[in-house]
């Protein structure tokens, strides 16, 4: 049985995805503002989409600019790769819990207010021969 766990493990670190990567999790902002400001940046060189995310108005691009930031120290200071070189290949954004509260009405009626996060994830990739 352990055999058959190790096995497991091994081959499942094997096929690990091994392109940097960052997450921000419980970011209060509605995925469906994010995912707008994320397709402006998906594809393009990681120095490109710094520069569109900085002069983006957006308050979902702050978000997603210090995500791609972390993304890009993460590909240069741990496996190694030069920041000239980087794509965003993959980036997307998830529903994360929701915040439940509530707004009083008149004649003793309720409203409900949900409060929205979302997770942010940025995959970089390197394109050899720029």
């Amino acid at each position: 049985m352990a055999k058959r766990i190790t096995l497991k493990a091994e081959k499942r670190q094997a096929n690990a995805d091994k392109r940097p990567y960052a997450k921000a999790k419980y970011v209060r902002m509605s995925p469906s503002k994010v995912r707008i400001v994320l397709d402006q940046i998906r594809g393009k060189k990681a120095t490109m989409a710094v520069a569109i995310l900085e002069n983006m108005p957006d308050s979902a691009a702050h978000e997603c600019l210090k995500v791609l930031n972390s993304a890009i120290a993460n590909a240069e200071n741990n496996k190694g790769m030069n920041k000239d070189n980087l794509v965003v290949a993959e980036c997307y954004t998830g529903q994360g819990p929701v915040f439940k509260r509530v707004s009083f009405r008149g004649r003793g009626g309720v409203d409900r207010i949900e409060k929205k996060t979302a997770h942010i994830t940025i995959i970089l990739d390197e394109v050899v021969g720029g």
